[in-house]
């Protein structure tokens, strides 16, 4: 599995060159910070427009790590929605694309700040969730122990052939892994910004995400 293995709070667990978490014991995936319908919300707010693709390219790129991983669970870790009107504006081939993704599975939908509170779609809705030793939330806390979040969106940098290049990268250390965002056209914030120093500690590491998993100590990337 293209992938990188470590261990959060005794749960061993694989970030994905996807950008999706896997939790093989439990056949849980996780994915943060899908941003289905930014597109839509830009052009309804007068802002600079995206190609109107986005939603698409999410779910089909989901739908790919669905197709190898086939879990049992999904959990959205927030943000899955880039405002609530977006998740009740979803195109008919992408709702009907969403659907088929969850059927016969249990989905997760935690609240973000871009989408507080249950949504249309179908799924259980909540604001976090407690696995076992795990917790799943939307945002880092200063004090979370097995914190499974997202929110940031981290990017990290490396060289290659002598150029930078920027990519989502999940953030772990020995209590917190901080996941990528998996949508389309989300930005990052590098990995190196100050609020992500506070949260992380001094010997955690990036996964870069792409064609293959990328691992690097969080302070040169």
């Amino acid at each position: 599995m293209n992938g990188h293995a470590f261990t959060l709070a005794g749960t061993d667990l694989i970030a994905l060159a996807s950008g999706a978490l896997y939790w093989p014991a439990q056949d849980v995936l996780c994915v943060s910070d899908l941003h289905l319908g930014k597109a839509a919300r830009r052009g309804r707010l007068g802002q600079a427009t995206l190609p109107p693709y986005e939603t698409r390219d999410t779910l089909a790129r989901l739908g790919a790590v669905l197709g190898h991983t086939a879990p049992r669970t999904v959990i959205c870790l927030g943000d899955s929605f880039d405002d609530p009107e977006a998740a009740r504006e979803l195109s008919d081939p992408d709702a009907e694309t969403l659907r088929a993704l969850q059927n016969g599975r249990r989905w997760i939908w935690i609240e973000g700040n871009h989408d507080p509170g249950p949504l249309g779609p179908a799924g259980e809705h909540m604001p976090n969730l407690a696995i076992g030793a795990l917790r799943f939330t939307h945002n880092a806390t200063p004090q979370g122990s097995g914190e499974i979040s997202g929110h940031y969106h981290p990017k990290a940098t490396v060289r290659s052939k002598g150029r930078a290049m920027s990519r989502p990268a999940f953030l772990i250390d020995a209590t917190r892994v901080i996941l990528p965002a998996f949508g389309t056209y989300t930005g990052g914030l590098r990995c190196s910004d100050p609020v992500l120093a506070r949260l992380m500690s001094p010997d955690a590491i990036a996964v870069l995400t792409g064609a293959r998993a990328l691992c690097l100590p969080m302070g040169r990337a």
